[in-house]
């Protein structure tokens, strides 16, 4: 097919009223090319993430009962209601996992890193879409073409009926559901508002919300009880664990890495360190005046706002349960900052303990990649320089022991080469990724 052949089919394919409500973004002209290598080696991470969610699990149970240092807990449970803390302790969820993994890597010039995990990720359907449409021109897309509805659908077993929850802090996502709803067939599968609170024993309910956003779901609390009865299949599970960038950190920390590589496996565990940025926990307690924080050689928090630009290469994220907490929102990189505003965000992560923990992590360059973007209108194709994320998406079905990840599909963003913090914007060319 010729440029304005593919441009016209894409433009054909985009459902009415768009996938995403008032956000757009630029078109690739064909999936972007991973290589062999690489698209093997993501593929084949599915099984490490899950591993890694249940050596989490095993990790915050066991500090729970006094089997694993009692900070652990303390630092997981802090600034959550309590109301909440229980839910996530309560036998009818203890092993509950989340069944879509969405990692975010960023292509640099070592190879990769891990910048954080979502476990309520967005761009379900979006991806689906490309996979399908992209597919349909003749593209070889990673999952196929209906890689992603089949995962996604997957997750729910046997469930007679899926409800998909989306709040009013998700309703831009709401189009990309409603989309992926009607490919799946709108008998079994239907997207709902806030205040759904009524499905039926045995059916099953995608919770599109964040947890810290539970009072603003008027449902949430008739969904909940319902998970806890075993009555109804909710995922992911309202265990705000999942949903905290800082266990990043714990990875990272020297006095539980005996407990990781028993949990992880030597293997899983090593590939981990290599992949995740080395992490930090914002926790101003003081040190001893002749302690030190492992690998950045300072003795108090404040002293981070005495670097240089240069050496300011560390990103400053909230942690996980605050509204500011997805997106680009809350991320701070410090070597693209003045030392005033880096002062700022460090005395910001310092001053939000403990409602709100901080997570510092070292920053690794992407690297500079050719992308080539199609304008549906015109059909003309333009190459720019640009940065990419890669996020595949996992789905994991089947229950204990049998439970297996399986890809999906990955949606690449494409960054112009001026953006130092890689995310959905529309500057940002979104593609569909081939081996």
């Amino acid at each position: 097919m010729t440029a304005v052949d593919r441009a016209q089919s894409l433009r054909q394919a985009m459902p009415e009223g768009g996938l995403f409500g008032g956000m757009s973004w630029k078109s690739a002209a064909r999936p972007l090319a991973l290589g062999e290598s690489l698209a093997a080696e993501i593929e084949s991470l599915g099984r490490v993430f899950h591993q890694f969610y249940k050596a989490v699990n095993q990790l915050y149970r066991r500090s729970v009962e006094g089997r694993a240092p009692a900070w652990v807990a303390e630092v997981l449970d802090q600034g959550k209601p309590p109301e909440l803390v229980a839910i996530q302790r309560a036998a009818t969820l203890r092993n509950e996992l989340p069944r879509v993994i969405r990692p975010d890597l960023l292509l640099t010039e070592e190879g990769f890193i891990i910048s954080e995990l979502d476990s309520v990720p967005g761009g379900i359907g979006l991806t689906q879409w490309l996979n399908q449409t992209y597919a349909a021109l003749g593209d070889a897309v990673i999952g196929g073409g209906s890689g992603m509805q089949d995962g996604f659908a997957s997750i729910f077993g046997e469930a007679s009926k899926v409800h998909i929850v989306v709040s009013e802090e998700a309703a831009s996502y709401r189009p990309e559901m409603a989309w992926l709803a009607a490919q799946l067939g709108s008998g079994r599968f239907q997207v709902h508002g806030a205040d759904f609170d009524a499905p039926a024993d045995g059916e099953a309910v995608y919770r599109f919300f964040e947890l810290f956003d539970l009072p603003q779901v008027q449902g949430s609390g008739a969904l909940i009880q319902k998970a806890l009865e075993k009555r109804i299949r909710l995922t992911p599970p309202p265990r705000p664990i999942f949903e905290e960038k800082l266990l990043f950190a714990l990875l990272w920390n020297r006095n539980l890495r005996e407990f990781w590589r028993q949990e992880l496996g030597e293997g899983f565990y090593l590939r981990l360190l290599k992949i995740v940025p080395r992490s930090w926990l914002i926790d101003p307690m003081p040190l001893p005046p002749h302690g030190a924080y492992p690998g950045l050689e300072i003795t108090e928090w404040s002293q981070l706002k005495g670097l240089s630009q240069r050496d300011r290469a560390l990103v400053l994220k909230i942690s996980g349960f605050s509204p500011q907490a997805w997106g680009s929102r809350g991320v701070y990189l410090g070597s693209d900052l003045s030392a005033g505003e880096w002062g700022s965000a460090v005395d910001r992560a310092l001053g939000a303990w403990p409602g709100s923990p901080y997570l510092l992590q070292q920053y690794h360059k992407p690297r500079l990649l050719e992308a080539e973007a199609l304008d549906l209108d015109t059909g003309e194709v333009t190459r720019q320089p640009v940065r990419a994320r890669l996020c595949p998406y996992y789905f994991v079905s089947g229950d204990g022991d049998q439970a297996r990840p399986k890809l999906g599909g990955i949606l690449a963003t494409l960054n112009p080469a001026d953006k130092k913090i890689i995310h959905g914007m529309s500057d940002a060319i979104l593609a569909p990724c081939s081996a």
